[in-house]
């Protein structure tokens, strides 16, 4: 789940463009969506949508990852969306 004290961070954020931002309003459309798509399974519109919301995200953070790895450990972290593996060499 999305903590809190993050929430009001992102929040509060004058930049909205910002990928963090974009990451985070996508973040929570994909929650929103997977549970309406829970009671309406049919429902192939919204799942055409969540699958087009997946890929920006994926498509955002590929693009964070590469350009600021600090910023992309500390997001995922903060929205607990993903399992990463940190190579030690």
């Amino acid at each position: 789940m999305v903590k809190n004290s993050f929430i009001s961070v992102i929040s509060q954020k004058e930049n909205r463009g910002s990928v963090e931002f974009q990451v985070f309003s996508f973040t929570t459309k994909i929650k929103r969506l997977t549970s309406h798509l829970e009671l309406h399974k049919k429902d192939f519109s919204s799942q055409r949508g969540l699958r087009k919301i997946l890929g920006k995200r994926q498509r955002l953070l590929a693009y964070l990852s590469k350009k600021n790895r600090g910023r992309y450990i500390e997001l995922i972290d903060e929205l607990d969306i993903r399992e990463i593996e940190i190579k030690t060499p």
